[in-house]
């Protein structure tokens, strides 16, 4: 057995990176880049799909239209990956940090400035060559400090924001000038250091010291083994810090490496054998299948293995690209960059792929690379075009196999530490929910722009995929003094597929929040219609069946159209169908709302009050007559032991539900001395614990047989 402790000493460490808010920013801000990443990388496949004909109808169809349009789109996205993730993840950083008074488009203006000025961007050479995926992590880097300094800088200049109003402007202006100095302190602080480094270096910017510095670094030793492991590695460091590692790395792999296919070329062509294992191509086909990390081998796990919809839905995006080695939608979207969890088999599974397959060829089990290959070719077809021999594909499946092996356990585990991570946050948001439930009915959770608005967004997004899938009913008897059931009340469940059965009044404060409680409501009905018989089977057949309906939806001219469907389809007359009216706090009582009661009664449906009290709004709905019982408000029959004035109450209002000739009865009923003092009062319907809590058909089906 595991050590229990050391594994969750293992979830609160990676919990405290993951809510570390430098992290935070950075897997926020990768998470908004996905739209991105898909339109950069799908141009970029369509660009580069690696068949003959394919390319030379592209380059000649309208003089290359095709052409032009698949490189303003890679230009448009990948061409500029840098600056979108500057952005991203300067916004992400004030989001979390959430600072009402400080206006984050500075950070985000201030992060752009320093971005261009450490990317050593040129006016009179302008290209996206130091602004695409080569300069992710400095802009990474740039987003996080600049914002972190902005928001240093800016603390006192905004706490002192009215004294720097200018007389006569606008809102706007008065709320942005405050922005000009911060932003100007961290232009400055980075412009200086920039000329440093280069006045220093010798070099143009910071961005190509780091170049120039990798370079320096394989000049050292000869090109071998294990030259070639530590250039495998350190391009997967890079990576997994957001650098991108082939193009940093470039000016190495044409200096130490490419050289070995020339080598080999002109050996066989003066009759000999080759002896360079190491090439480009090596690297391309047998070593970085799928694009770095060998990802090819993560996406077949995470295929085979993930319990996640969301990871499952992005491996399936991600397969076309990768098909051709370009893996930026995995890399960022998943994400790889930053996450603990995948650096030990996003490290691991390159180094055993580059070891095998030097072993293979250095042992003479497979030719070595004579052929040039382009590197978005497939796998398996990439393996045979660079050896040309069925034991290079061979080579490359075996590659995948291992690689696949190492990745599956680690998915996993990203699995469970992403159930147990938004297992927390549910619990976090639950708490929040509960503790404010009795304010939070007039608010909209959707519209903040903290963790609790975003947690909303998602849950009421997972309600609009899963409203009927995932909706079930259960029935709570209602019986008679003398112990007869005479109905049941249709309880709403939803069953979220990772949190399981949310907190009823959540679910119906989600439906209203996104705008679905009309639909969850009729679905509920349709739902309960449906399975009417079953419900009479098993409570009796002449019981009476009752749904909640909340008073915004009642009174809706959609609700009555619904319902007169219905009763089309199927009449309610002689079904002992019974509308229960919530929510009467938003029951407006007008002329519209009196004939639309009475059209309902008309076709032959019930009306209940539900949590009935002695308010002057709720007695002013008996004088009408159109409703047919009175559920007592649950503090009433809770109180009858506690409070001295619940049993006055309480008898008021049957003595006058039984002068109108309506039905009381009372809910939450738990215990024999309850039901007998509410007997009493002259109360003699109930529904409660004391007589069984709400099942589910399916259950009661379980356990008869």
């Amino acid at each position: 057995m595991g050590n229990p402790r050391s594994a969750a000493e293992k979830r609160t460490f990676l919990s405290r990176i993951e809510q570390y808010p430098p992290f935070r920013a950075v897997r926020s801000g990768l998470t908004r880049m996905i739209p991105v990443l898909i339109v950069g990388a799908f141009a970029l496949v369509l660009k580069t799909f690696p068949v003959d004909a394919y390319q030379t109808f592209i380059q000649t169809f309208a003089n290359g239209f095709l052409v032009n349009l698949f490189n303003i789109i890679n230009t448009a996205t990948f061409g500029v990956l840098s600056v979108y993730m500057t952005y991203a993840v300067s916004r992400a950083y004030m989001r979390i940090k959430a600072d009402e008074d400080i206006v984050s488009g500075g950070a985000v203006a201030a992060s752009l400035i320093c971005f261009f000025i450490l990317a050593g961007v040129d006016l009179d050479s302008f290209g996206t060559d130091s602004i695409g995926p080569k300069s992710v992590f400095l802009a990474i880097l740039t987003g996080l400090i600049c914002s972190w300094l902005y928001r240093t800088i800016s603390m006192p200049f905004f706490r002192k924001q009215k004294e720097v109003y200018s007389q006569g402007a606008d809102r706007e202006y008065n709320r942005t000038l405050p922005t000009l100095v911060p932003i100007a302190a961290v232009v400055l602080i980075f412009a200086v250091f920039n000329e440093l480094v280069t006045a220093l270096t010798g070099t143009d910017s910071f961005r190509t010291l780091v170049h120039q510095a990798f370079n320096a670094l394989f000049s050292i030793g000869e090109t071998g083994f294990f030259k070639g492991l530590f250039f495998v590695l350190l391009s997967s460091v890079l990576w997994f810090f957001g650098i991108h590692g082939s193009d940093t790395l470039e000016d190495v792999m044409q200096n130490q490496f490419a050289t070995g296919l020339a080598a080999n070329q002109q050996a066989l062509a003066a009759g000999g054998q080759p002896t360079a294992i190491l090439t480009k191509e090596f690297f391309d086909c047998f070593v970085l299948m799928g694009g770095c990390g060998a990802t090819i081998c993560l996406l077949i796990a995470i295929l085979i293995r993930t319990r996640s919809r969301a990871r499952r839905g992005l491996a399936l995006t991600a397969t076309f690209p990768m098909l051709f080695n370009i893996n930026e939608l995995m890399v960022f979207g998943l994400p790889i960059v930053f996450n603990p969890i995948m650096l030990i088999p996003f490290l691991a599974v390159p180094l055993v792929c580059y070891s095998v397959t030097y072993l293979a060829m250095s042992a003479g089990w497979v030719p070595l690379i004579s052929n040039e290959v382009a590197w978005t070719t497939p796998v398996l077809l990439g393996g045979y075009s660079a050896t040309g021999s069925l034991a290079g594909s061979a080579l490359q499946l075996v590659n995948i196999v291992l690689g696949v092996s190492i990745y599956l356990p680690f998915v996993r585990m990203l699995d469970k530490h992403q159930e147990a991570t938004v297992r927390a946050d549910f619990e976090r948001f639950m708490a929040f929910f509960r503790e404010n439930e009795d304010h939070i009915s007039g608010a909209r959770l959707v519209d903040r722009t903290d963790f609790y608005g975003d947690f909303t967004k998602g849950l009421c997004a997972d309600l609009r995929y899963g409203l009927k899938k995932n909706l079930r009913l259960a029935y709570q008897p209602q019986y008679r003094y003398d112990g007869t059931c005479i109905g049941a009340e249709t309880l709403l469940r939803w069953k979220h597929p990772v949190y399981g059965l949310l907190y009823p009044p959540l679910v119906v404060h989600l439906a209203e929040e996104c705008g679905m409680l009309p639909e969850l409501e009729e679905t509920v009905l349709e739902k309960a219609i449906a399975e009417r018989p079953k419900v009479l089977e098993r409570f009796g057949p002449e019981i009476k069946l009752s749904v909640n309906v909340t008073g915004t939806t009642i009174v809706t001219p959609r609700f009555m159209q619904f319902c007169r469907q219905l009763n089309e389809k199927e009449p309610f007359a002689g079904r002992n169908l019974c509308l229960e009216l919530t929510e009467q706090a938003a029951f407006k009582f007008d002329d519209q709302t009196r004939q639309i009661l009475r059209d309902l009664r008309e076709m032959d449906l019930m009306l209940e009050i539900d949590d009935f009290s002695m308010g002057q709004t709720s007695i002013h709905y008996l004088k009408e007559g159109l409703f047919d019982v009175v559920k007592l408000d649950g503090s009433l029959g809770r109180g009858l032991f506690s409070f001295d004035h619940s049993r006055e109450i309480v008898a008021s209002i049957t003595q006058l539900a039984a002068s109108l000739d309506m039905d009381v009865l009372a809910e939450f009923v738990e215990t024999e001395e309850q039901k007998e003092a509410l007997h009493e009062l002259g109360c003699d319907l109930y529904q409660g614990y004391l007589y069984s809590p709400a099942v589910f058909l399916d259950d009661i089906e379980k356990e008869e047989k």
